[in-house]
């Protein structure tokens, strides 16, 4: 059985669907104004190995994944001005760089990838219900929640109102009828992108989009809520607060599930700070995009990640002789020990360590595929950085030099090889290998 750690009640819980035949899980997916750093890519990562699982325990076709796109911003309208060029020039670069660069992570695409600028119908449906239900109010052309009308508002991020009006960093603004009061729908000036509505022309707030595309593509009560943390506040508490009260109370999710952050070694992984790498400077580096997605689940999906030269490698020397235990053996059903360790909460680092132990090849490749790895036939993955046995067969020669107390010649070796970019790692359990 799998069990999940739901934010909302801060515990882990058995994961039992509301329908086990149609299970619903959503998650906050990028907004397309430049490229994804590999911070955006853990999420992605991280419920791709999700849904594995999910499909594995409940069957194939069990699972609605959606994730989706949010394509009208002020980030994007920014950038449009300062190239000269229409919103749809800059989503639909930056929506196509995003699927690629996750593609290369082995991240599957979701089955439902609803777009924000393509929802705008739902979107004001549910602000016309809110408006009619007294939860919402027109102010100047801007359509606004109205925070004190949601008693159980904060439920989720449990913050009281002087921190949630600090996180929020909320807009001071005359017209609001409170300070935590936040915008649905807002003006558009001219020549800015908008549509029609009953308040006037304009667009919709961020919060908005992701309620109404869940309500429409899934369902008022979905199974599974994804994002980062970043997302719980404000993002997540507003989504829960306008659905609650489009829907008589319902909740909208019945599991809330966060991913921790990526960081550099000090302040989390953002654009605005500039402390990013992104996928295609790495994968330009010559990483294959397998390694990026181990490195990304060499960690707890709860917990930070630090992105270093060390976790890389790492990444790289484990694939390897992963690679090397499966050989070209064709999958069998992953191992019960590797399955358990990702029903407990997605436990990954667990799950790793048990599949490093496994030793029939079949059951290495399977257990790897359940998590999105060994994609590739052990000739392919070795292939692009010159002849695996050749490698192995100069460590074998520099260990019966060692054996025999050659040591000039065992040092030679290793040198030659650091040469061709291959890096030596003596342990306990003998010698492995990785490329630079």
């Amino acid at each position: 059985m799998i069990r999940l750690y739901d934010t909302m009640t801060r515990e882990k819980r058995p994961f039992v669907p509301l329908n086990r035949e149609r299970i619903t899980m959503y998650v906050c997916g990028p907004t397309v104004y430049g490229r994804a750093h590999i911070g955006n890519a853990r999420p992605a990562v991280v419920f791709d190995a999700l849904a594995r699982l999910i499909r594995h325990e409940f069957g194939e076709k069990t699972l609605v994944y959606a994730r989706n796109v949010t394509d009208i911003d002020d980030k994007i309208l920014a950038s449009a001005e300062a190239e000269g060029v229409d919103p749809p020039v800059i989503t639909a670069r930056y929506e196509r760089h995003y699927l690629d660069d996750m593609g290369a992570l082995g991240v599957s695409p979701p089955d439902i990838a609803p777009h924000a600028t393509q929802e705008i119908a739902p979107m004001i449906a549910m602000i016309e219900r809110l408006v009619g239900l007294a939860h919402a109010y027109e102010a100047e052309g801007h359509v606004l929640f109205h925070v004190p009308s949601d008693p159980d508002y904060g439920v989720l991020s449990r913050r009281d109102r002087e921190a949630m009006l600090a996180g929020a960093r909320v807009e001071v603004a005359p017209y609001k009828r409170d300070p935590a009061d936040f915008v649905l729908w807002k003006p558009s000036a001219e020549r800015v992108i908008g549509w029609d509505s009953p308040w006037g022309r304009g667009r919709p707030g961020w919060h908005i989009e992701c309620s109404a595309m869940i309500q429409a593509h899934l369902g008022e009560t979905i199974d599974i809520h994804g994002g980062g943390l970043d997302l719980i506040f404000p993002h997540h508490e507003n989504e829960i607060a306008q659905s609650r009260c489009a829907h008589a109370g319902a909740p909208l999710a019945r599991f809330w599930v966060h991913n921790g952050f990526v960081d550099m070694g000090a302040e989390k992984m953002s654009k605005s700070i500039g402390n990013i790498v992104t996928p295609a400077e790495l994968l330009a580096q010559g990483h294959k995009g397998e390694t990026l997605r181990l490195a990304l689940l060499s960690a707890h999906y709860r917990q930070p990640l630090s992105w270093t030269e060390d976790v890389v490698a790492q990444a790289k020397t484990n694939l390897d002789r992963l690679y090397r235990l499966a050989g070209d053996a064709h999958p069998s059903e992953p191992d019960d020990s590797v399955v358990e360790a990702l029903s407990d909460d997605l436990n990954t680092p667990l799950a790793l360590t048990r599949l490093m132990a496994l030793e029939e090849s079949a059951r290495v490749r399977g257990s790897a595929q359940l998590l999105g790895l060994l994609r590739e036939s052990a000739e392919e993955w070795f292939q692009a950085g010159g002849d695996a046995d050749a490698i192995e067969t100069r460590i074998v020669d520099r260990a019966a030099a060692k054996a025999a107390r050659d040591f000039a010649a065992a040092d030679r070796i290793r040198d030659e090889l650091k040469a061709e970019g291959i890096v030596l790692e003596d342990g306990p359990q003998g010698t492995t290998w990785r490329r630079e």
